[in-house]
C-alpha cells in the first residue's frame, strides 16, 4: 500500500505578501531561516474542534510559529451543514469549500489539517443527538487514528466536554470523543486493525482551551478560580515579519470567506488560557511541553543530527543560503539512518523543501490541458532550474502513476534552466478527480472512506505527478511534483490549477428540480460536455415508466475536448401525484457514464472538482400558483429565484441600488435573499421604498437574518427582534396557530404533511419577540425545549403584507421539497 505524506508547510514567512491560492511559493531568506529554525524542535500539539473556524488561529500561529512545534487541527467534520456566504453552493459543494479555507489558513499560520469522516449534517443542540447521528464508533476510531499517525505530546481541546446543551452539539461531541481518545489511542485493544498501519501513542498531556467566552462573561472570568490554568502569552512580535502574532492569525482566520469571517489584527500583550484535563500535571504552566524531550535526543542516533543543525541556523548566511546546502544534505542522508519511521519522514520533507529554497530549485511539470481522460497520453513539459553554485545533478524522472522511468544525467548548473518534453501515457483504471470522501455514498451522518490510509488526509488525492531525482553534493534526494496546469491572465497574470482526471462524457440536467402543476408537458434541458476529441454517442434519461418522455434517446457528436452541447426531451408527467429521481446517462462504445461535473472556482482558494451522479427531481406536485411578479434581492446567495421560476412565476433579481418606486411598479411582490440584512449595506437607505410598496397593497417577504450586526435595526415596519432560536429536528412536529389564516389555505390547503420531507432543519434564527401586528403562524420546537413560534410571523402594513420568516426555503426548495413549493405558493398569493 503507498504511504501517502501530506504536510501543510508554513508559507506565511515566506513572501513578503500572499499569492493566488494555486501560486507556488518563492520563498526568501527570512522564510528560509523560520524553516530551519522549526528542523531543530521536535514537538507537536495537536488541536481539536469540529468545524472549520473553530480552530483558535492565535494559539496555532504561536505554537507553530514562536515554539516552533509541528502543530495539527483536527477539524471531525468539513463544514457542510453551514451557511455559505460568497455563492449558492450548500452541503458538500459547501464542505469541498470551507476544505480549501482551512488548507489556505494553515499555509498561513503554519498548521497542519485533519478530519474525520463525521458530516456536519446541519446544527445540533446536544451531543446525544450528534452522536447518534454520527456513527460514534467510527468518528472515535477517526480520532485515534489521526491521534496514532500524528503522534502529538500535547492535544488541546477547542471545546468543554461538560457543557452539553450550552453550544453545538458538534462542539461537545468533539471534547468528548477527543478525551475518550487519550487513552484510547494507547490501548492495544482499542481498534487493532490501525496497528498494522500506525503504533499506539500515548499523549503526555491534555487541555481545554478556556476563556470568558465559556464563562459567560468577562467580569465572571476575572473572579474564577485559575488554580487549574495555564497561561501562554500568545501576543508576540516577530521582528524578522513585521508582523505580531495576532496579525498573522488574523490573516489566516480571513481564509474563511464563505463564513464571512473575515478579521482585523490586533497587536500587544494577548493570553490565552489552558485547563489541565488529563496526563502529567504541569509545575511551569507557562511551558506545555515540560518534561518532553523536544529536541534531537528524542530519537536514537538523533544527538549528532541536533549538532549538525545548530551549525546550520547558526551559521545561516541571509545573503548566500545556499552556503548551508552541504550540511543539509548531509543531514538528510544521516536523517535516512533513523530507526524512528514518523519522525524520519517528516524531518526528510522538511529538509528537502529547505534545501530546494536555499538553491533555488524550481521543478516544475505542466501540461498542455487542465483535463485528460483516462487511458489518453498527456503531453508535460518539465522545467527544472538551480539557481544556485552548488553541484547538482537530474538523475532521472519518474512518471506517477505508470512509474516510468526515464534517465537523464543532466548537470544542473547555476541558473540554466533545463527544458524538457515527456509524454505520459495515463492508464485506463486511474480514478477521476474527485474529493475522495465523496466517491461513494455515505449516511447523513457520515462520509464513506474504505482505505484507512486515506481518513484525515485534508486534500483530494492526486495520482497523476512526477518525481524528480536529484543528486545534491553526491547524496540522492527525490522531490516529488503534481503535474499541474498554467495560462495567463491579462489581469491576474499567472493563474495555476491542478490537473483533473474527468470522464469522457459528461451531462448535467439542467434544472435540477423541476416542477409538474399541470398535466402539461415541459422540455427538460440536457448539457453534455465532451472530455475528449470526436466523442459520439448517445443520452437519455432513465425515467419511471408512469412518466412518458419523447424522444426516448438522442444521438450526439462532439468534434472537440470541452465542447458542451444541450439537448432537450420533452416529458409528460402522471395524472397522480408523483416525485422521482431521474438519472441521465451517456452511452458510447457499449460504455456508460453518468457523472456531472461540477466546478467550483474562487480566487481565494484552489479550483476544485466535483463529480456526483448527474440526476434531477421531477415533481408532478398538486399545487396552485398565482401569477403574482416577482422582484428578488439577493443577500448571501441562495437559488431560490430558481425555484420560484420552477413554480412558473416571472422573477427579476434587482440590485439593492437600483430599486425605487418606479421600479417596483410592475410587481406585486419582493423577497429578500437570505442573511440580506446582515450584508446588503443599501438597504439601509431602501427600506422607505420597500415599506410603501407594502403600504400600497404588496406583499413583502423576507427571509431569516442572523443575531449579527444588521445593516438597520428597522427590518420591519414593527418592532421585531432576532433571536438564535431554531428548529433543527427537521421531523419535529408542526403547530398550527391560525389554522384559518389565509396562508394556510389559499390557494392550497397546507396540513402536516407538507412538513414530511425537509432536509436538515425546519428554520433558524427565528424572531422571539415581535410586535402586536404580527400574527404567528406556526409553532414547532426540538424535543425537550419550549415552543417556537417565530417561523412565519405575518403583520398587515397599509393595504398590504409583511412576512418574516426563519424556514429554511433556501434549503428545502432546492431539494424539491414538496410542501416548501406549495407554502411559498401561499406565501406570495397572499391577499
Amino acid at each position: 500500500m503507498r504511504k501517502i505524506f501530506y504536510r501543510i508547510v508554513f508559507i506565511f514567512i515566506f513572501t513578503v505578501q500572499l499569492v493566488s491560492a494555486q501560486k507556488p511559493i518563492k520563498p526568501n531568506a527570512v522564510g528560509i531561516y523560520n524553516q530551519i529554525q522549526k528542523l531543530n524542535f521536535l514537538g507537536s500539539v495537536l488541536y481539536i474542534a469540529a468545524h472549520p473556524d473553530d480552530e483558535n488561529t492565535r494559539l496555532i500561529s504561536y505554537l507553530s510559529n514562536e515554539k516552533m512545534a509541528r502543530t495539527g487541527y483536527l477539524s471531525l467534520t468539513r463544514g457542510d451543514g453551514g451557511q455559505n456566504l460568497i455563492g449558492p453552493q450548500l452541503s458538500e459543494q459547501l464542505g469541498a469549500i470551507r476544505t480549501q479555507e482551512l488548507l489556505e489558513a494553515r499555509k498561513i499560520d503554519g498548521g497542519e489539517q485533519f478530519f474525520t469522516r463525521a458530516n456536519d449534517f446541519g446544527y445540533s443542540k446536544n451531543p446525544v443527538e450528534t452522536l447518534q447521528i454520527w456513527d460514534q464508533n467510527e468518528v472515535l476510531s477517526d480520532v485515534i487514528w489521526t491521534i496514532r499517525k500524528f503522534q502529538p505530546d500535547v492535544i488541546i481541546n477547542r471545546f468543554d466536554h461538560r457543557s452539553p446543551g450550552t453550544t453545538h452539539g458538534h462542539h461537545t461531541a468533539s471534547a468528548l470523543l477527543s478525551l475518550e481518545s487519550f487513552d484510547l489511542a494507547y490501548d492495544v485493544t482499542a481498534f487493532p486493525s490501525q496497528l498494522t498501519l500506525v503504533k499506539p501513542w500515548q499523549p503526555k498531556r491534555q487541555f481545554f482551551n478556556t476563556s470568558w467566552w465559556f464563562y459567560g462573561s468577562k467580569e465572571k472570568f476575572d473572579t474564577a478560580d485559575k488554580t487549574n490554568l495555564s497561561t501562554l502569552q500568545i501576543g508576540v512580535f516577530y521582528p524578522l515579519l513585521g508582523k505580531s502574532n495576532q496579525e498573522i492569525a488574523a490573516l489566516s482566520r480571513s481564509c474563511h470567506q464563505s463564513q464571512g469571517f473575515g478579521s482585523s489584527g490586533s497587536r500587544g500583550e494577548e493570553t490565552e488560557y489552558l485547563e489541565f484535563l488529563k496526563g502529567i500535571p504541569l509545575n511551569d504552566k507557562s511551558n506545555i511541553f515540560e518534561g518532553i524531550d523536544t529536541t534531537w535526543n528524542r530519537l536514537k542516533g538523533g544527538a549528532t543530527i541536533r549538532l549538525l543543525l545548530e551549525k546550520v541556523q547558526q551559521q545561516f548566511d541571509f545573503k548566500n543560503p545556499s552556503a548551508s546546502i552541504p550540511d543539509l544534505a548531509k543531514a538528510y542522508s544521516m536523517v535516512q539512518l533513523l530507526e524512528d519511521e514518523h519522525w524520519k519522514t517528516i524531518k526528510s520533507e522538511e529538509m528537502k523543501k529547505i534545501i530546494a529554497d536555499c538553491s533555488g530549485l524550481y521543478l516544475e511539470a505542466v501540461t498542455e490541458n487542465q483535463t485528460a481522460t483516462p487511458n489518453s497520453t498527456i503531453k508535460v513539459k518539465i522545467e527544472a532550474i538551480n539557481r544556485s553554485p552548488i553541484i547538482m545533478q537530474l538523475e532521472s524522472i519518474t512518471s506517477l502513476p505508470e512509474q516510468k522511468k526515464i534517465l537523464k544525467n543532466i548537470d544542473l548548473k547555476n541558473n540554466i534552466s533545463q527544458n524538457i518534453t515527456l509524454e505520459i501515457q495515463l492508464p485506463d483504471t486511474l480514478e477521476y478527480t474527485n474529493p475522495y470522501w465523496l466517491n461513494k455514498k455515505g449516511t447523513i451522518g457520515m462520509y464513506r472512506v474504505d482505505n484507512q490510509m486515506n481518513i484525515g488526509i485534508p486534500d483530494v488525492i492526486r495520482e497523476v505527478r512526477v518525481i524528480f531525482m536529484l543528486i545534491i553534493n553526491g547524496i540522492s534526494i527525490p522531490f516529488e511534483r503534481n503535474i499541474i496546469y498554467k495560462f495567463n491572465d491579462p489581469t491576474k497574470g499567472e493563474i495555476y490549477n491542478q490537473l483533473d482526471i474527468v470522464p469522457e462524457i459528461t451531462t448535467s440536467i439542467i434544472d435540477k428540480v423541476t416542477i409538474f402543476n399541470t398535466y402539461k408537458s415541459k422540455t427538460i434541458g440536457v448539457k453534455i460536455k465532451a472530455g475528449k476529441d470526436a466523442e459520439n454517442g448517445v443520452i437519455k434519461l432513465d425515467i419511471s415508466k408512469n412518466w412518458k418522455i419523447i424522444p426516448s434517446e438522442i444521438t450526439f457528436a462532439l468534434s472537440k475536448k470541452g465542447e458542451e452541447q444541450i439537448l432537450y426531451f420533452e416529458v409528460f408527467p402522471p395524472k397522480n401525484a408523483d416525485e422521482i429521481l431521474v438519472q441521465c446517462l451517456a452511452i458510447m462504445k457499449n460504455k456508460t457514464f453518468d457523472k456531472e461535473q461540477i466546478n467550483i472556482n474562487y480566487d481565494h482558494i484552489s479550483k476544485q472538482q466535483i463529480l456526483r451522479t448527474s440526476e434531477a427531481k421531477f415533481i408532478k406536485l398538486d399545487i396552485k400558483t398565482g401569477s403574482e411578479k416577482i422582484v428578488y434581492i439577493m443577500g448571501a446567495g441562495d437559488e431560490v429565484p430558481k425555484s420560484l421560476m420552477q413554480m412558473g412565476y416571472e422573477v427579476s433579481i434587482l440590485k439593492p441600488e437600483e430599486i425605487s418606486k418606479e421600479k417596483l411598479l410592475d410587481f406585486d411582490v419582493v423577497i429578500t435573499g437570505i442573511r440580506a440584512y446582515n450584508i446588503v449595506k443599501a438597504l439601509v437607505f431602501k427600506q422607505d421604498i420597500l415599506f410603501d410598496f407594502v403600504k400600497e397593497g404588496k406583499t413583502m417577504l423576507v427571509q431569516y437574518n442572523t443575531t449579527d450586526e444588521l445593516v438597520t435595526k428597522n427590518i420591519a415596519p414593527f418592532s421585531l427582534k432576532i433571536s438564535k432560536d431554531r428548529v433543527t429536528e427537521e421531523n419535529a412536529e408542526i403547530r398550527f396557530l391560525e389554522p384559518q389564516h389565509p396562508v394556510l389555505n389559499n390557494p392550497n390547503k397546507i396540513t402536516s404533511k407538507d412538513f414530511y420531507g425537509w432536509k436538515q432543519e425546519q428554520g433558524l434564527n427565528y424572531p422571539s419577540e415581535w410586535d402586536a401586528a404580527f400574527t404567528p403562524i406556526l409553532s414547532s420546537n426540538d424535543k425537550g425545549e419550549t415552543a417556537k413560534k417565530g417561523a412565519l410571523l405575518i403583520a398587515k402594513y397599509g393595504k398590504g403584507h409583511y412576512i418574516y420568516t426563519g424556514l429554511s426555503f433556501f434549503r428545502e426548495l432546492p431539494e424539491g421539497v414538496s410542501g416548501a413549493f406549495r407554502l411559498m405558493a401561499n406565501i406570495i398569493s397572499i391577499k
